[in-house]
């Protein structure tokens, strides 16, 4: 059998570079491990088998490595047939053969006893707003993988790095993140035109009401993920970063500080795009009187503009369109 096994690892090498030594490493894991995050630390005593997932997109991780976890949480945004599972979720669970798992409901929060009926021997939360007594309440039912430093701020890096290592599986975890970088510095090839642009990522605005300008700071991932898209963020976005905060806010009337922004981003409708265009402060922000404006629905490119793990790849080439298109105005 070690025979049979080290043949069939060295022909998957030869297809897929690099996975021959990423299947050695899973094997070969070193346990009890121990991972560091934002409540402190980890140990996992051996090989979880059974692996459930809360808050967003973390299934994606253990999916993407091949594993389908026993629950994982319903999806509550972008999820067109309501049927609680994504996409590209979806497609991955085709591709693997498998049924849906569990859907826990977090409309109300964590289902701790949907979590715990499961029986899982690791949960999965790197990308989550875990309060203190979430993590300790979910630590009773088996060993939880934390965020590392603050709710909801992990990027599609770290969530793959913090899920893969508990899962026993960081070497696998490091050749999908090549992956996936592989697959954006490709697709960027194409669009000269990011090279050197700003953009901002507003809130959700109303048509009815314009007054505050509601923005993501660099510290939401979504904002990191311009970064790997080549685009910069306003000096403006860059100093309300500096709270620690995901988000910031700011009265319309100080419009003038966002001049240095070449696109703009914001979920919306046709609407909400004619109310900006009309509204007499709001046209004082070039990116708005330019019509550099990238308008994101309740759609899987609106989902994806988050990025994760399986998301990036499914909406890349559609969201990195829409914000050239946005960049050629801003010339």
């Amino acid at each position: 059998m070690k025979l049979f096994h080290v043949v069939v690892v060295a022909l998957i090498a030869l297809v897929w570079p690099g996975a021959g030594k990423s299947a050695v490493a899973a094997e070969n894991a070193s346990y009890p491990l121990t991972i560091k995050h934002a409540f402190g630390t980890t140990t996992i005593e051996k090989k979880p088998e059974r692996v459930a997932t809360v808050a967003w997109a973390n299934h994606e991780v253990p999916l993407a490595l091949g594993i389908v976890p026993v629950g994982m949480a319903r999806a509550n945004f972008g999820d067109d047939d309501r049927d609680g599972i994504l996409p590209w979720v979806a497609a991955k669970l085709a591709e693997l053969k498998a049924e849906p798992p569990v859907l826990f409901d977090e409309g109300d929060g964590i289902d701790f006893e949907a979590v715990a009926a499961t029986r899982p021997d690791v949960i999965l939360a790197a990308y989550s707003g875990l309060s203190q007594t979430d993590y300790d309440t979910l630590s009773e039912i088996a060993p939880v993988i934390a965020y590392p430093q603050a709710p909801w701020s992990t990027d599609w890096r770290e969530t793959i790095r913090l899920n893969s290592a508990g899962l026993g599986m960081a070497a696998e975890g490091e050749a999908l993140i090549a992956g996936i970088e592989a697959d954006i510095a490709g697709t960027l090839a194409g669009h000269p035109e990011l090279k050197g642009k700003s953009a901002m990522f507003i809130t959700h605005l109303s048509s009815w009401d314009l007054s505050t300008v509601n923005f993501y700071t660099t510290n939401d991932t979504r904002v990191k993920f311009f970064a790997d898209l080549g685009l910069a963020s306003p000096k403006s976005v860059v100093q309300a970063s500096q709270s620690g905060k995901f988000s910031g806010s700011v009265s319309a009337e100080e419009i003038d500080a966002f001049d240095d922004v070449d696109i703009l981003v914001t979920y919306g409708d046709s609407m909400l795009f004619d109310a900006l265009k009309t509204n007499a402060l709001m046209l004082h922000m070039p990116a708005v009187s330019r019509e550099s404006i990238v308008m994101l629905g309740n759609n899987a490119v609106g989902t994806g503009a988050n990025p994760t793990p399986l998301s990036i790849r499914w909406v890349l080439k559609d969201y990195v369109t829409l914000l050239s298109e946005a960049a050629k105005k801003s010339k």
